[in-house]
């Protein structure tokens, strides 16, 4: 095969709470990405990315894993996560744990500089384009802290949601305000967070969308559940769902 047709390789990073709440989502993702003319590989030996440690002020825990997940993903041109926090989390605050060892510094970077959020990838260096998914709803599109801050992910999910049809796409006020979740964070401050949670959610109703997107699972969890929790039925799917032609199944949070 020349190098023009050969396939992307891509090693998937698939996150603790896709792998453990919504694997559909990493099955989406692979979809997605094969769609892409990518070839996907999923490590076997890949854990979490550290996050919780991160947040919980252990550092030493946190470089553990920074140094798995290094080791685990040095061949791969291209490391993809379906969320923009593990993303982010890897190609900020890895480089930052190592900034006192050259060595690592230097390994964190390199896989820092390989490494994407799901949706920027498809757009940004794929071209990619949904195909045939035709979707007759009103969608609002949340966006998470860490893909808006850390990874600068804003346009490319809108522009992809805008390529499918019949699928009208409204936004929030406050868009880009943070839903409470942050990982520990809901956990530490629960009462903090569910004013924030609240807040979004009443934004997000505002829009009088049938459904609900993001590209970060935690958030989407923490707003489904408070929507179920106040009796609202709006729909939350991961936009990897809807882009892979995924959205006539259960939304997060409901019974399969």
């Amino acid at each position: 095969m020349s190098d023009k047709n050969k396939k992307r390789e891509v090693a998937l990073f698939v996150t603790c709470l896709v792998d453990i709440n919504r694997p559909s989502v990493g099955f989406a993702a692979v979809k997605l990405l094969e769609q892409a003319g990518c070839e996907v590989i999923v490590p076997d030996a890949q854990t979490c990315c550290g996050q919780p440690a991160y947040n919980s002020g252990d550092r030493r825990t946190t470089q553990d894993i920074a140094r798995d997940v290094i080791r685990h993903f040095k061949r791969f041109r291209y490391v993809v996560a379906p969320s923009g926090s593990c993303a982010g989390m890897i190609k900020k605050h890895y480089p930052e744990m190592f900034k006192d060892d050259p060595l690592m510094l230097l390994e964190a970077e390199n896989l820092a500089s390989r490494t994407y959020e799901l949706v920027s990838f498809l757009k940004d260096v794929c071209g990619f384009k949904p195909d045939d998914v035709e979707i007759d709803a009103k969608l609002t599109y949340h966006d998470s802290c860490s893909s808006l801050r850390e990874v600068k992910v804003v346009d490319q999910p809108r522009a992809l949601l805008k390529d499918i049809d019949d699928l009208e796409l409204i936004e929030a006020e406050d868009r880009e305000a943070c839903c409470g979740f942050g990982g520990t964070f809901c956990i530490k401050y629960s009462e903090i967070s569910e004013e924030m949670v609240d807040r979004k959610i009443d934004n997000l109703l505002a829009t009088g969308a049938d459904m609900l997107s993001a590209g970060d699972l935690g958030c989407l969890m923490n707003i489904a559940g408070r929507l179920h929790r106040r009796g609202h039925k709006m729909k939350v799917l991961h936009i990897a769902e809807i882009l892979a032609d995924m959205a006539d199944g259960p939304g997060i949070g409901e019974k399969r």
